[in-house]
């Protein structure tokens, strides 16, 4: 009869190759496209080699904040909302639990595809996003709810909320660059959000809506096919901002009659452009 000691090592090698195999497959389920591993090895980065093989290496193919959707997400949700998630993602016990006290319900948004999305997904938008120093804390956190969301969120300042900035400059951005088409949607957010939205509807093209609850937001959409959204920091908190953002993100613009108003409102701003073009050709000509 073999002795213990001759036992114990191939036990042990036997071990390691059955753990060899199963990493092996959770890798292999690692790669398919949407799927998150929960293996803690693979979660702190591990690539499967033996357990006395070298240091692990980063994973090939990167996890994202995005991948996980924590109670903290949970708890920042109005009562009885919808919290818009990126499809695949990892929904963590405590945060199922939380949703389900406050009545909060998970929706599955946009994938976080790059720019041309992959083959039957949408499209992520570019969605241009600024504030002056009064919005500046609730920008840097609308910018993580719309990375969450799948969209891509264009950074466009301040890079710090510590100095005074004036909300007309911000503003410009955002609407400069949905004007010019480098980004599909904007987000401007100041104490109010009315100036921005004066500064903004300057811009050709620019349709932006001060919008402070989900009706408001939903109707800037559907109805008038606003392409900047403003936000008072004053008068929302996070929870309110989210809820706003989402009822505005998900709603299409609206067809019918709603499309016809908002090509009228289009044609007063390009018949003002053509009038103020005639005027200066005329004066140029004198």
């Amino acid at each position: 009869m073999p002795s213990r000691d001759d036992i114990t090592p191939k036990l042990r090698a036997i071990a390691r190759r059955a753990a060899r195999r199963a990493l092996g497959a959770e890798e292999a389920r690692g790669a398919a496209p949407g799927h998150v591993s929960v293996s803690p090895r693979l979660e702190a980065g591990a690539t499967g080699a033996a357990p006395n093989g070298p240091a692990p290496t980063a994973p090939s193919r990167p996890r994202e904040d995005r991948d996980l959707v924590a109670e903290g997400l949970v708890r920042a949700s109005a009562r009885g909302s919808e919290l818009v998630v990126p499809p695949g993602a990892r929904i963590t016990p405590l945060a199922k639990e939380l949703a389900f006290q406050r009545g909060v319900r998970f929706v599955s948004g946009r994938s976080a595809e790059p720019e041309g999305g992959a083959p039957g997904r949408p499209r992520a938008r570019r969605i241009a996003v600024a504030s002056d120093h009064g919005g500046f804390a609730l920008k840097e956190k609308l910018l993580l709810l719309l990375r969450e969301m799948g969209e891509r969120p264009l950074d466009l300042g301040p890079a710090t909320g510590d100095v005074s900035v004036d909300y007309p400059d911000f503003a410009a951005l955002v609407a400069r660059d949905v004007s010019e088409g480098r980004a599909d949607l904007g987000i401007v957010v100041d104490g109010a959000g009315i100036g921005s939205a004066m500064v903004a509807n300057k811009l050709p093209g620019v349709l932006a809506a001060n919008c402070w609850d989900e009706r408001t937001a939903r109707n800037a959409r559907e109805h008038n096919h606003a392409n900047v959204l403003t936000l008072g920091s004053g008068h929302l908190d996070l929870a309110a901002a989210r809820a706003v953002i989402a009822a505005f993100l998900m709603t299409p613009a609206g067809a019918g009659r709603h499309a016809r108003r908002a090509d009228k409102t289009r044609a007063v701003e390009a018949e003002n452009l053509r009038a103020r073009t005639l005027a200066r050709t005329f004066d140029e000509e004198r």
